[in-house]
């Protein structure tokens, strides 16, 4: 199929699901790796490390949650704050002009909170001297050994002061993720995770950004990508006008949606692949990444948030063909991993064989027996 063809398959809200299942390689060919996984997506929101790992996960071949474990101990994959102010996996090669790009605003956004807590630059400034002298030379401290550097400093970390602190010295690229002690995580210099990459100018940047996010995530409107980057409407308009040819753009029930050459499939699932189903994790880029989420609902199965207490459509959800059936949360039962479903109506039957490979894919990442049900 050429890509006009392809182009010409956007008309409906339903293709927009299909289109992005396969941008976004939930259908389709997987990656060959967590790291390639991670690339492509750009950055994946992973303030839930679990859920994030099971996200990446779904969109890698043979994938297994102790390999990405193993990735993130070695720096394959970091987590830090970039974009939003919350947890986010890169790669390496990305981190720094990432940070470049969507720091500043992240920052801009602190500014109200930390003025409550009292957190001003003279501060910040020292708080990082403490950090860079501790964690050099490969060191690597929790948040708790953290807060006692800055009470040598006689910084007091109580409350939101100590992560308000650490997420400003994440974002002014001094300190990252990293290997895990047990089932702490710790934080380390950035400049021993991650190797020294020549800078981008911002108009670099923002381009970058914005073909990466179409490509992987799209079709998606302006708005979306806004949500997603942190970045301003007018950086990204600026974004998808310097990419030029790399992206293309359909209009769909009134509304502008742009994607990649890259991203573009064949029009979802085929006939035999369908329905497909995923349990998709709490944020998965699949619901979080978009501000207009209308295309990952359907409209003839109503979601209720209320299916479990934390519920949201961001939270863990069952996916069928890309719109959200209901939810489900997991918990370990003799040595089982217990998958419960709340879903507001039936399944067809084809549709809880699709959910129940999807619970059979997920006990082969977490190497255990799952039980759906």
């Amino acid at each position: 199929m050429t890509y006009a063809g392809a182009i010409q398959q956007l008309a409906t809200v339903a293709d927009i699901a299909a289109r992005r299942l396969q941008a976004q390689r939930l259908t389709g060919e997987p990656f060959k790796t967590a790291v390639d996984a991670v690339r492509w997506l750009g950055a994946v929101q992973a303030q839930d490390y679990s859920g994030a790992k099971w996200a990446v996960g779904q969109r890698t071949q043979g994938a297994e949650e102790t390999v990405l474990d193993r990735l993130f101990d070695q720096g394959a994959v970091l987590r830090t704050h970039v974009m939003r102010p919350t947890w986010h996996f890169v790669v390496p090669e990305d981190i720094g002009w990432m940070l470049e790009l969507t720091g500043p605003r992240v920052r801009q956004k602190m500014a109200a909170r930390d003025r409550q807590l009292e957190i001003d630059d003279r501060m910040v400034e020292r708080a990082c001297d403490g950090f860079a002298a501790a964690l050099a030379g490969g060191h690597h401290l929790t948040r708790q050994e953290l807060g006692e550097v800055l009470r040598a400093k006689d910084i007091a970390p109580e409350g939101q002061r100590l992560p308000h602190i650490l997420m400003t010295a994440e974002l002014a690229g001094l300190i990252t993720s990293g290997p895990r002690h047990g089932k702490q995580f710790t934080y380390a210099l950035l400049e021993e995770r991650a190797p020294r990459t020549p800078g981008k100018k911002p108009t670099e940047a923002v381009t970058e950004l914005a073909r990466r996010y179409f490509e992987s995530h799209g079709p998606a409107q302006v708005q979306d990508f806004v949500w997603w980057s942190g970045l301003t409407v007018a950086d990204a308009r600026l974004g998808i006008a310097s990419a030029g040819s790399a992206l293309e753009h359909q209009v769909v029930d009134g509304k502008e949606y742009w994607f990649g050459f890259q991203g573009a499939p064949n029009g979802g699932p085929s006939r035999k692949e369908s329905p497909v189903a995923h349990l998709l994790p709490n944020f998965d880029e699949y619901t979080v990444a978009y501000r207009d989420r209308t295309a990952a609902l359907d409209p003839d199965h109503h979601f209720e948030p209320s299916l479990f207490s934390f519920g949201s459509v961001i939270s863990n959800v069952v996916a069928v063909d890309g719109r959200v059936r209901g939810a489900w949360r997991r918990t370990v039962r003799h040595g089982t991993v217990q998958v419960e479903l709340r879903l507001p109506g039936q399944l067809k039957p084809a549709e809880a064989a699709a959910v129940a490979d999807a619970g059979r894919r997920l006990g082969r990442f977490l190497d255990s027996p799952v039980a759906v049900w």
